[in-house]
């Protein structure tokens, strides 16, 4: 069943309206569901739908050539004498009507035979492009899709109309993958498998939580229970090195020395490997809100849940959890004070989403110029302070301070005065707004507050209605 992707799909439809040639590059990490959409699209319209295989360019070429002519003679006659010939055909085949021409994972094509790609511009340039034709390439390999296809040094630069990363759903399109869980649970699903379709359809809302982890993560065979570290092997090279960083991040440490201290590597070498881990969309870079990317503050963080989860769970304590059985370590893995304790920093970036959304819809004081999570000096406490989300507006006159906590207990006066305090840090806005996300509520005190200083507090269930009275 294919759920979600509606703006993606409005993307493509809008494109195929077009009554001129379209060139859409179409890319994402693995497993982002690139191929599952594109089935959908197609369903309602047909075409050319060739997916490539990692084997030689005369097989590929092979294939390319049983696809297009059993889609318009129904029948075999023969392999094109080369990627010209092909793409030719299949141009002479577009009369009045759109055609569609789709090539999924098309660096399997460029990658074995580069010339592809002259071959493709040549084609575009003097056969399709005067031709009602959609062509979709997509592929997996980030960094070739933007700087073999995309890049200006590509030959087929600046002939595509369009470009769209397929990103992994955030935690509210998540959710329709359970309908049958709580929000609470919903948020739990995602803290720990991420937005990758796939891995959401793993799980079965049927069963609690605790069930699927045992069943569908730790369990012998299944399919999630050594999912990160296949990929890997399937990505890149020195899989043991990428490991070490992702254990280490999952661990704790966040900065590029300390990660280089942890897993006993040079700070240059571990730099080499962290940014390959950015470009295929496993870690992602964090500046304090506010400061440039050079910031010395600079942290990193594991970009994927599901990662997170493995990294922090699974392949810290593989013995041990083989020993105590998949029951019993999925038991411990979701005792209150360990799984509150991981699901933190999900619950910050949750609430950022929600942020992030509110601010599309118009429903914030503001649409954010910068927003993030900020941490530095307070020099009131003489201490390091953080604001887990911070927005300001384009010329700093106003901004927005948010608190998000994810623990049991009700969010107390205590905590209601470190966030006012922190805000005091920021002289400059005029205007300050003040948004707290609490899993466990509020005390009277703090409702009490709140109502005096018109701050926002929401709960769990606010997450999904996207609304702050």
């Amino acid at each position: 069943m294919f759920l979600g992707r509606k703006e993606e799909l409005k993307l493509l439809e809008e494109m195929y309206a077009s009554e001129k040639f379209e060139f859409l590059v179409l890319y994402g990490r693995r497993r982002v569901g690139k191929t599952s959409l594109l089935r959908e699209f197609y369903k309602s319209h047909g075409g050319v739908f060739f997916s490539a295989q990692e084997k030689n360019d005369t097989l590929n070429l092979e294939d390319f050539s049983k696809t297009a002519q059993g889609l318009f003679e129904q029948r075999f006659f023969g392999t094109f004498s080369n990627w010209e010939a092909a793409f030719e055909y299949v141009g002479s085949k577009c009369n009045d009507e759109k055609l569609l021409i789709i090539i999924d994972e098309f660096p399997f094509i460029a990658g074995e035979n580069p010339s592809v790609k002259s071959i493709l511009q040549h084609t575009i340039d003097h056969k399709w492009k005067e031709k009602k034709i959609f062509l979709i390439l997509c592929g997996s390999s980030v960094s070739f899709m933007e700087n073999e296809v995309m890049g200006y040094k590509s030959p087929l630069y600046g002939r595509a109309t369009a470009q769209l990363e397929v990103q992994p759903f955030d935690y509210f399109d998540s959710g329709i993958f359970f309908p049958e869980y709580s929000n609470e649970e919903k948020l739990l699903a995602y803290g720990i498998l991420g937005g990758i379709p796939c891995y959401l359809q793993a799980f079965n809302d049927k069963e609690n939580i605790q069930d699927n982890i045992a069943r569908r993560i730790l369990k012998t065979g299944s399919f999630l229970k050594d999912e990160p570290q296949l990929l890997l092997k399937m990505e890149l090279r020195e899989p043991a090195v990428y490991n070490s960083i992702f254990e280490a991040i999952a661990g704790g440490a966040s900065r590029m020395n300390e990660i280089s201290q942890k897993i006993h590597e040079e700070s240059q070498k571990c730099a080499k490997y962290i940014n390959t881990l950015r470009n295929i969309r496993l870690l992602n870079k964090i500046t304090p809100c506010g400061e440039p990317e050079s910031s010395k503050k600079s942290i990193y963080a594991i970009a994927d849940n599901y990662y997170a989860f493995w990294y922090h769970y699974v392949f810290a304590n593989r013995s041990y959890y083989e020993m105590m059985g998949e029951e019993s370590a999925a038991e411990e893995i979701m005792e209150p004070e360990s799984i509150s304790d991981y699901m933190g920093h999900v619950f910050e970036s949750i609430c950022l989403q929600y942020m992030i959304r509110q601010a599309k819809n118009r429903r914030l004081p503001f649409v954010p110029y910068e927003i993030g999570k900020w941490w530095g000096n307070n020099p009131m406490k003489r201490s390091q302070d953080d604001i887990d989300i911070l927005a300001f507006d384009k010329k700093r006159q106003s901004a927005i301070f948010c608190e998000c906590k994810y623990k049991n207990e009700a969010f107390d006066k205590k905590e209601y005065e470190d966030l006012m305090c922190a805000s005091n840090i920021f002289t400059e806005p005029q205007k300050r707004y003040y948004y707290v996300f609490s899993k466990g509520g509020y005390t009277e005190w703090v409702k009490m507050e709140a109502k005096k200083d018109d701050v926002c507090l929401l709960e769990i269930d606010d997450l999904f209605t996207m609304d702050c009275d």
